[in-house]
């Protein structure tokens, strides 16, 4: 990926009007994006349609019609960009689960991949409203799991994203584990 740098001042060029700047960024941040599709795909069941590109350009797409945020640096962007995705897949998996009820069509086979599949939508699914709940109780902790959880993101980078401490961090995210293992359980 390129320099660090790079990634903020195209984020301030933005930020202050410039029409270019989207089309700067896209080449600073693909690899990143891509990596980090990668490993959210990676957590989603076989039959998916949606490749790691597709998710990528998607959200990107997502993050390009959003005008009112205020883009503090790289890891803001990122985190921002993961929650993004997040959103694209439980839709997708939402969507999914409703194919698969399919109205009054009655299900002729039990083939143990589609059975994953409507598992891992309804695992999604109930991972989503836990996060919707928690972030209700605690929004800093619901954030630290975008992060870390669906960004992939380091200690240093979520700290830096929400403004907080890396202690802060490890203790929020260890909170948060717990609280969503007790409540998904």
């Amino acid at each position: 990926m390129k320099n660090k740098a790079d990634i903020t001042q195209v984020l301030t060029e933005q930020k202050q009007g410039c029409e270019e700047a989207y089309d700067k960024l896209l080449p600073l941040v693909y690899e990143k994006l891509h990596a980090i599709a990668g490993m959210r795909m990676q957590r989603e069941y076989g039959e998916h349609t949606y490749s790691k590109t597709d998710l990528v350009h998607e959200a990107y797409f997502k993050l390009v019609e959003i005008q009112d945020v205020d883009w503090k640096d790289r890891a803001h962007f990122f985190a921002i960009a993961s929650k993004c995705m997040r959103r694209i897949l439980i839709d997708y998996a939402r969507q999914k689960k409703a194919d698969k009820r399919g109205g009054n069509e009655k299900p002729c086979t039990y083939l143990d991949h589609l059975y994953a599949a409507e598992r891992q939508a309804k695992w999604l699914i109930d991972l989503d409203m836990a996060l919707i709940e928690l972030a209700q109780c605690n929004e800093r902790l619901a954030d630290v799991v975008e992060c870390r959880y669906f960004g992939e993101m380091t200690i240093e980078d979520t700290a830096a994203a929400l403004d907080i401490s890396g202690a802060t961090v490890k203790r929020d995210w260890r909170k948060a584990k717990g609280w969503l293992y007790n409540r998904l359980k």
